[in-house]
């Protein structure tokens, strides 16, 4: 796991509120550079680790039925399925946007086809979990996310879309309030445009 160290944070953040005019040590302000500094080991928990990694053991496509279901007690069949293309909708994420460290979040749209592992879904959520704990870009999120489930699971084909709301969109410069982001990452399969658009039709369901 990622380390964060912070001491330095709270050091830091003591500086930024000197140099903003204001009193690090007034009432209000006291606990801020611990607070921003344990938020920081939260925001960036995944710094330093392989999305992929998250996947632990996966299971044999015979048995992924009966060994999903038990993985953190999620259902395998609340995800869709299109033949052999497995794709698990609306997985909310968070993350911090590298420009200006403000925050981005939305949900992500998962598809792959399995060749013979399947993971369980829990696994996809810490997947996502895990790329979007670090300083991000959206369009490196999604190659993260679908690098990682193409080389966890050696799947045949991937297909991530994110849409997100940028706080350096919303919060700043233009302040755009209701704009927001779209980007589609695939990798083998899945980056043929008939299947492309058939895994596409299903998340525009969501």
């Amino acid at each position: 796991m990622g380390s964060v160290d912070r001491d330095r944070i709270r050091a830091a953040v003591g500086e930024i509120l000197a140099a903003i005019g204001e009193d690090p040590a007034r009432e209000g302000l006291r606990d801020t550079p611990r607070r921003v500094a344990e938020l920081c080991g939260e925001l960036f928990a995944g710094v330093g680790d392989d999305p992929a990694d998250a996947f632990g053991g996966a299971f044999a496509l015979r048995d992924a039925s009966s060994s999903a279901d038990a993985d953190h007690g999620t259902d395998l069949h609340a995800a869709d399925r299109i033949g052999s293309v497995v794709l698990m909708r609306d997985l909310a994420f968070r993350s911090i946007c590298e420009h200006h460290l403000l925050p981005f979040e939305g949900v992500v749209h998962v598809a792959y086809e399995p060749d013979a592992e399947l993971a369980g879904l829990g696994r996809v959520a810490a997947v996502v979990e895990v790329a979007s704990s670090r300083p991000q870009l959206q369009e490196r999120l999604g190659d993260d996310i679908a690098d990682a489930v193409e080389r966890g699971l050696a799947a045949r084909g991937v297909l991530v879309v994110i849409e997100a709301r940028h706080g350096c969109v919303t919060a700043r410069g233009p302040r755009q309030t209701t704009s927001s982001t779209v980007t589609v990452s695939a990798r083998g399969s899945l980056a043929d445009p008939a299947a492309r658009a058939e895994v596409m039709a299903l998340v525009s369901r969501s």
